[in-house]
């Protein structure tokens, strides 16, 4: 068992740096390697047991965290000064293990500030104002964080920091909840499922999402796709 370092790392169908991205590890995050074959693994994610390939250098030893990343990205500093330097940021999701020491969270990677991070049990309960810190992320085929996430990436992530592990595939999305009735009026915080996308409803009239044509994250009207709405167990 391993996991990923210090900076997201591309899970790839295939063992080459052009090979499309069907994933993306978030610092912290569990990675099952099968298989070792000139610098890549072969294996699979731990949280939602997507197979793939990852460059065996992007791994590390497995943790055991304490921490996740609640905010768009963490600064990392080299110390608790209010003066030291940013030497690195850490996206939303990332998984760190430390000690708290003041306002800080003291990791091998530097210092934390507490306002960017929750303990690892203590889960938020609005998936909707996760996705709102990730407005104008741009979109990117497998992404996970703020400098490029997909549909199903998107949901995924904001689901996952309020304690419901999902999948990170748009036809697994499906399975969550409950399908709500033909003329159902959807709610905040529902599950909106289209072709090619998936979104959290704002209300029962928008929906945010990562969307291709945008290219970002954005807020639209939910009835510019014919969208079915499920209801989440939050």
């Amino acid at each position: 068992m391993r996991s990923c370092g210090a900076r997201p790392a591309p899970v790839r169908a295939a063992p080459a740096a052009d090979g499309a991205a069907v994933s993306e590890l978030l610092p912290g995050e569990a990675f099952a390697v099968l298989e070792y074959a000139g610098g890549w693994a072969w294996g699979y994610c731990r949280a939602d047991h997507i197979t793939g390939y990852v460059e065996a250098i992007a791994l590390a030893d497995p943790i055991e965290p304490t921490h996740i990343v609640c905010e768009k990205t963490a600064p990392v500093a080299a110390d608790g000064q209010i003066t030291s330097a940013i030497t690195a940021s850490l996206p939303m999701g990332a998984r760190l293990h430390g000690h708290e020491n003041g306002a800080c969270l003291a990791t091998e990677y530097g210092c934390v500030a507490l306002s960017h991070l929750r303990p690892i049990a203590d889960h938020e309960d609005d998936p909707v104002l996760i996705a709102e810190r990730l407005l104008g992320a741009p979109w990117l085929d497998g992404g996970r964080t703020a400098h490029g996430i997909d549909a199903a990436g998107l949901v995924q992530l904001c689901l996952t920091l309020c304690g419901l592990p999902v999948p990170h595939l748009l036809e697994q999305l499906a399975a969550l909840g409950e399908k709500l009735p033909p003329g159902g009026r959807a709610r905040h915080g529902d599950l909106a499922l289209f072709e090619g996308g998936a979104g959290l409803m704002v209300d029962d009239l928008l929906m945010i999402h990562a969307s291709r044509a945008a290219g970002k994250v954005a807020v639209e009207p939910v009835a510019l796709f014919a969208a079915e709405h499920r209801r989440l167990p939050l």
